[in-house]
């Protein structure tokens, strides 16, 4: 019976602590008072000896924290090339990753940069200073990691996103973002505040390595092509990819080994 309690107590708040490749976790959101899942992938070589970068991989609308790994399982190959942990996050299902000032349900930017961040810090083994972590994402996910990463610049060193709706106000009526911030006839500032296409002009050049990736057949590419020009005109040194195609999974699953490859190149410089 003893032995019944104590297993039963680990699995709390751990679902998949195991030596496998990826595990499954649950932490609790201090905001939000629930736990919330997320899937960590190791490298196949992990040791807990070493100090590993992570890189945080969010999800698009409507998903949730298993969509990456189940709908582009190469991740995992990635995470043993580039050595790196990849941490995939729930962030509700239409959250775009931040603190909703009207619905206290909805508090994903705290939950990741505070309560997720410090239990995989206290539970892998991970480098733990901003040089050692970047984020990236596709959709939503590609505004929440510029997002995150240009709000949180003491915890981020790089951020990236993939074909990111990266200006909410380029539909103020669909993806439910009116859940989250209110009307933007009743709240115009919290959306033009939040449009990381504004929230760039408080960057200074060398503060973050960005990388945007955009396909031109993508209902989203004006708006990253945009970007782009504006970090230009703003001397904001990064990367940007424009290349054929369109807003699904066989682009995103291209993407991110380059969002890989140029976050694994500053890691190694590291």
């Amino acid at each position: 019976m003893r032995n019944i309690l104590i297993i039963l107590l680990l699995s709390v708040n751990i679902f998949a602590f195991s030596k496998t490749q990826v595990d499954t976790i649950a932490v609790y959101s201090s905001k939000m008072n629930k736990e919330v899942k997320s899937v960590v992938i190791k490298p196949e070589n992990y040791a807990k000896n070493k100090k590993y970068p992570v890189v945080y991989l969010l999800h698009g609308y409507s998903d949730n924290y298993s969509k990456w790994v189940s709908t582009v399982p190469s991740i995992k190959k990635l995470a043993t090339k580039h050595e790196i942990i990849i941490v995939c996050p729930d962030g509700g299902y239409n959250s775009w990753y931040f603190d909703s000032p009207v619905d206290p349900g909805f508090q994903y930017e705290s939950y990741i940069t505070e309560d997720l961040r410090k239990f995989v810090e206290h539970h892998y083994a991970v480098i733990k200073d901003r040089k050692g972590r970047a984020i990236t994402g596709l959709s939503m996910g590609g505004h929440g990691a510029m997002y995150l990463a240009i709000r949180h610049r003491d915890l981020f060193a790089q951020a990236g996103s993939m074909s990111g709706g990266i200006d909410l106000l380029y539909s103020t009526k669909k993806w439910e973002i009116a859940k989250r911030l209110g009307a933007y006839e009743e709240n115009p500032q919290e959306w033009t505040s939040r449009s990381v296409t504004n929230m760039v002009e408080s960057l200074k050049n060398g503060e973050l390595h960005l990388m945007i990736d955009c396909g031109v057949s993508d209902f989203f590419y004006e708006i990253n092509a945009k970007l782009h020009k504006k970090l230009l005109s703003l001397n904001i040194d990064h990367d940007y990819i424009e290349r054929p195609g369109k807003h699904n999974w066989e682009y995103w699953t291209n993407a991110i080994e380059y969002q890989l490859l140029f976050f694994d190149k500053y890691f190694d410089q590291q």
